[in-house]
């Protein structure tokens, strides 16, 4: 369900550096997840080059051999939370009751607004795998304090092209549209592509895309992807064509640049230094802005210390 009830104004700090299509590749960077027993993930958005795609702020993959995830209770606001699992499940627990096991094909989105706490653990045997995707969402000014509430969707929408099958995860593609809520326009797919096939896809020329691969290898926009790193595609297409000669499977992302200045610091998305560290106030010394998340005891995530100097917008570099 797309809700638009806050309109997206441009301004300087996210406009595009092109006026058209573009090509950028951005490889991910190590990240540790959950603390001293969590895992490593691997972090595409967002980086100094590129901070968003669309309302698109976070991109973290996880790719373990092993289902380590333990992410005890941590706060969020001004954003949504949308969770992929490929391979293996995770139960995901929240301060607004929500409890839930998410498998594969399945989609968790939760919308922070003004405050929530969730926490995040593998199910399954230590020796299973844990793969897949988490994806932030920046919320639009006049909706970062909505209440929280949070989403499940079991059965998503599939768009279909010869050689081609993809889940629509939220927004449109073609002619097929999630149910999940959103609010800005914003697009995201998980799709497989069949060996040697070769397909166009039809894009919204108002928004910019990025596209990464998950497994196989991917002819696109004049560049062999192999998975790993985000190929970033500017703006101003209308459909895009890709390739495979032994099949991928890739996720696309796409959205209207998004025109708000934003600070994001740990799991906070706020507008200004000083909203930054009120939410970080609030979550240590245990304010209800951020409730409690069940069958934890009193153990959650504290958040670092703030840097020295003040937090500034991200913006993103020519």
């Amino acid at each position: 369900m797309t809700r638009f009830d806050a309109p997206v104004a441009e301004s300087s700090c996210h406009r595009i550096d092109q006026d058209g299509p573009a090509t950028r590749l951005l490889e991910a960077r190590e990240v540790p997840l959950g603390g001293i027993r969590g895992i490593l993930v691997h972090r595409s958005l967002p980086q100094r080059e590129l901070p968003m795609v669309g309302a698109w702020c976070f991109l973290d993959r996880f790719d373990d051999d092993e289902s380590r995830m333990r992410v005890l209770p941590h706060p969020h606001t001004g954003l949504q939370t949308v969770t992929w699992p490929i391979e293996g499940s995770i139960r995901h627990r929240d301060s607004v009751g929500s409890d839930v096991a998410v498998t594969p094909g399945e989609l968790n989105i939760m919308t922070s607004g003004y405050g929530i706490a969730h926490s995040e653990f593998s199910i399954g045997d230590l020796q299973s795998p844990l793969r897949g995707l988490q994806l932030w969402v920046a919320l639009p000014r006049e909706m970062a304090a909505v209440d929280p509430f949070f989403e499940r969707h079991t059965n998503l929408p599939v768009y279909e092209t010869d050689g081609l099958s993809a889940s629509v995860l939220v927004g449109r593609l073609g002619n097929v549209e999630s149910d999940a809520t959103i609010f800005t326009p914003l697009m995201g797919a998980d799709a497989v592509l069949d060996a040697g096939a070769e397909v166009t896809i039809p894009l919204d020329a108002s928004f910019e895309y990025a596209v990464m691969v998950i497994s196989g290898s991917l002819d696109v926009a004049g560049h062999s992807l192999p998975s790993g790193p985000l190929l970033y595609l500017g703006i101003g297409r209308e459909r895009l064509t890709v390739s495979s000669s032994d099949g991928a499977r890739f996720v696309l992302l796409g959205g209207i640049p998004f025109g708000e200045e934003l600070v994001m610091w740990w799991n906070f998305v706020g507008r200004s230094h000083d909203e930054i560290v009120a939410a970080r106030e609030d979550w240590e010394r245990g304010s209800d802005r951020f409730g409690l998340v069940d069958g934890h005891g009193g153990e959650r995530i504290p958040a670092p210390p703030l840097p020295t100097v003040r937090l500034t917008p991200r913006r993103r570099r020519p």
